[in-house]
């Protein structure tokens, strides 16, 4: 008995160390960067006038993420303030006069600004922007000119489900207020109202293993109760009631300012999908919210059957069309949401116009899935089609007065090369953005952000004939830099808006005329936040795996670094698994070299201060080897072989020391992470942060895999590094947000797998950070973080390889 009693002691005891270890910190050189002060946010009119700089802090206390919070419905509610409990917010604002260069300060900012959700006036006079207190949502708006902010509301905002604002005119704003104060919300009775109840009936209904649920009838209640909303518009400071009380999912305005489109959900709440999931009701209404015309009742998405391409047995994509005063579109499938259906088409568009007391307008029919329009006029508009199995899109020319559909382009959505990019739109006469067209109507304006080349990512604008279907690239960045337009503020003229870097110069703003062809006029002067970084030498290094297929890394080294004089460093990699139908795409090279380095909690940039080698966006990519396979067909080997072709790449560059090699990743990198480990000898340390271990424990498919778990139960298996966790003997460190909300990553992930591997033997660490979710915000969790992966690195790569190394010797 005494021996059991001393046994049970030494197990309290360790357990009660690993939870009293309290917050670390990192080497300075590591905690600088991730503290160091966010570069202001910019937003300008569209005349390039005026630029509005949105500054924020680095990152919340831990104390700021442990506020109240209701987990329903899939969403995560402060109870206190009928807001989203997570959010990121704005703490000061200053206007910039573009022409004067001149910055001033807004007066009338609230006391202790927690600034979100900014919108410019349609006349780009004004901006609107809620402020966060801790008790309510208040909605301000500042006056450009005079640059002055004032409070606009007199009852709080309910900022839960769709949209926050919207502008209706120059003078009037709409939004939800809410209904009663949070201390009226339900109380949990200790008695309970009986037992949670679900049941089927024979319908099929898979669902995705969503977090956050309702699961009683007790949340039910305070879903409504928070749910619960009064749609107001108010004008110049007035507020008047539109409609009766309802849980608003959407709300938009027609272009005519005439009529509401709603979406509004609906009883009974469902258990096994988000809000955005309910059951819930299509209805046009005036702008006293009487009902003239109910679209649609949509059924739950529970009902949506499982697989790529396949979609909820009933009507989608509602909205209104941009370049008509009062027109309602949206799609409907032909094929009973069954895509595998031998059907010529399988969507068809409708459209039904004010009054909205006839019949809908078939538009047209798409042979693949419809995914969206882009309207620009009478003769123009862009419907977009994909196959996501196929990893396919289409965009075809549709012309509304006659019906015409035809087909511009298509490519794999993994083909980013010969991605044409998207068409520069512009305000109407209803304030709507719709399609430019120049060269009198024969040609569209195109702005590809990235630019994705052979040469690396080069954003460029180009002219797409209509008629030719040819696109004619009419500026591109210049190699050695990286240069995106943002804006494009005179689409006649080419006058430009660009944010330009270097490895060496911080992005700052530009206006760039391409017409006039004068030196380009710097809008800003950020400086570099990140003075540890300067001197570190980053290359994008190409290899080969060894089936051929092209990879690519980004490689850091520290500064002053000589790999003859230094030798080959311990390795750092950090990945993320990407999935291809070909080989092709796979290849490409993705990323510029050219970019400065921005420094982001969640990558691995830290540790070249630190004397490693970094090797970032390694690439992973999963493909298909032939028309037969599906990418996962062979998923562990095809992870060997990239890992392998990274780390002798930099052996033989001599910047790698091929046995001090650690992986990492989050979320899929995690997972990732995991299985090389279970399955290669290649490392010797992992980190895996927020992954997914087993994927028996989201059996209706996951990241892209469409097939489920009874469809492929060898696959589920094979993949899930859980079904190996006797084979993980490299110390692994696993680190997990408390209050995960993503999909899939549930925290049980991360606990079965410690419990697993440390069961056989294995060296593990499981850090679970108090109040994060799949992203992490707090800023003493951070610091922690950087501290256990840094503390990892050294005893298990650095110190622990060369160890190993002398052994061997």
């Amino acid at each position: 008995m005494r021996r059991f009693i001393l046994f049970i002691s030494m197990i309290i005891v360790q357990t009660s160390f690993a939870q009293d270890e309290g917050y670390k910190m990192p080497p300075k050189a590591i905690a600088d960067l991730l503290l160091a002060r966010p570069t202001p946010a910019v937003s300008v009119d569209g005349h390039g006038t005026w630029m509005l700089l949105m500054e924020r802090n680095s990152y919340p206390s831990v104390e700021e993420l442990a506020q109240p919070e209701l987990r329903i419905a899939g969403q995560r509610i402060n109870p206190n303030n009928y807001a989203p409990s997570r959010q990121t917010f704005i703490n000061n604002f200053k206007l910039k006069d573009i022409n004067a260069g001149k910055e001033f300060a807004v007066a009338g900012l609230p006391a202790g600004m927690l600034a979100g959700n900014v919108e410019w006036s349609p006349n780009e006079k004004k901006i609107a922007f809620t402020n966060t207190t801790n008790k309510s949502v208040d909605l301000y708006v500042i006056d450009v000119a005079a640059r002055k902010a004032v409070k606009v509301n007199k009852q709080p905002l309910n900022i839960l489900l769709g949209p926050e604002f919207t502008w209706m005119d120059d003078n009037t704003l709409l939004y939800k207020t809410i209904l009663q104060p949070a201390t009226a919300a339900p109380v949990r009775s200790l008695m309970s109202s009986g037992p949670a109840i679900q049941q089927n009936l024979g319908k099929v209904a898979p669902s995705r293993t969503y977090q956050d649920l309702i699961k009683s009838p007790y949340d039910e209640k305070l879903f409504a109760f928070y749910g619960t909303a009064q749609l107001v518009k108010n004008v110049n400071g007035v507020e008047t009631k539109i409609g009766e009380p309802a849980i608003y999912n959407a709300y938009s305005m027609s272009p005519d300012k005439k009529y509401l489109l709603t979406r509004v959900i609906n009883k009974p709440f469902s258990y096994l999908v988000p809000a955005y999931g309910f059951n819930s009701s299509l209805k046009v209404t005036d702008l006293t919210g009487k009902v003239l015309k109910e679209l649609a009742v949509l059924p739950s998405t529970e009902l949506s059957p499982s697989g790529y391409d396949n979609v909820l047995n009933a009507p989608r994509y509602f909205e209104w069309r941009s370049d008509e005063p009062a027109t309602v579109v949206w799609c409907a499938p032909l094929d009973s949401g069954i895509y595998k259906s031998r059907k010529d088409y399988h969507d068809a568009v409708y459209a039904l116009s004010a009054p909205f007391t006839g019949t809908a307008k078939e538009l047209f029919k798409t042979g693949w899935r419809y995914a969206g329009i882009t309207w620009g006029n009478d003769k123009l508009a862009l419907v977009t089609e994909r196959q996501q199995s196929k990893q396919t899109t289409r965009v075809s020319r549709y012309n509304p007065s006659t019906g015409e559909l035809e087909t511009l382009f298509e490519r794999n959505i993994t083909d980013a090369y010969n991605n044409p990019g998207t068409p520069v739109t512009e305000k109407n006469k209803y304030g709507k953005q719709v399609i430019k067209t120049i060269d009198n109507g024969t040609k569209l304006l195109m702005n590809n952000h990235v630019g994705s080349s052979a040469k690396g990512d080069l954003p460029f604008i180009a002219k797409f004939d209509l008629s030719t279907k040819k696109n004619e690239i009419i500026w591109r960045c210049q190699e050695g830099t990286f240069e995106t337009v943002t804006d494009v503020i005179d689409a006649e003229k080419l006058v430009l808006l660009t944010r330009r870097e270097s490895q060496k110069e911080m992005p700052n703003y530009f206006i760039k005329n391409l017409i006039l062809r004068v030196a380009d006029r710097p809008i800003t002067s950020f400086t570099n936040p990140y003075p540890q970084l300067e001197g570190i030498s980053k290359q994008k290094v190409s290899y080969k795996r060894a089936d051929g297929v092209d990879l690519t890394g980004d490689l850091y080294l520290p500064k002053d670094y000589d790999p003859k004089k230094d030798g080959p460093l311990p390795v750092l990699m950090w990945a993320y698994p990407r999935e291809f139908n070909n080989a092709a795409d796979a290849a490409q090279i993705r990323g510029s070299q050219h970019r400065f380095t921005m420094v982001s909690y969640g990558g691995p940039v830290f540790w070249v201060t630190q004397g490693y080698a970094v090797l970032d966006n390694t690439e992973m990519p999963i493909v298909a080897t032939d028309s037969t396979k599906k990418p996962n067909d062979n998923f562990v080997d095809q992870l060997r072989m990239n890992a392998e072709a990274a780390i002798n790449k930099l052996a033989e560059m001599g910047v790698g020391d091929s046995t001090r090699v650690a992986i990492g990743g989050h979320s899929y990198g995690a997972f990732m992470t995991a299985n090389l480990l279970a399955h290669t000898n290649l490392f010797k340390a992992g980190i895996a942060r927020s992954g997914a271990y087993n994927r028996t424990l989201t059996p209706f498919g996951f990241q892209n895999e469409e097939r489920t778990y009874w469809e492929a139960p060898d696959l589920y298996s094979g993949m899930s590094p859980f079904s190996y966790a006797n084979k993980i003997k490299t110390p692994l460190l696993l680190i997990h947000g408390e209050m995960d909300d993503n999909p899939g990553t549930f925290p049980i992930q991360s606990e079965r797998l410690f419990n697993a591997v440390k069961g056989h033997g294995g060296i593990i660490r499981y850090v679970v950070l108090p109040y994060e979710a799949h992203g992490y915000k707090g800023r003493e969790n951070l610091l922690h973080m950087l501290y256990e992966e840094n503390a990892w690195l050294e005893k298990y790569v650095k110190e622990g390889g060369k160890q190993t190394a002398a052994t061997k010797k």
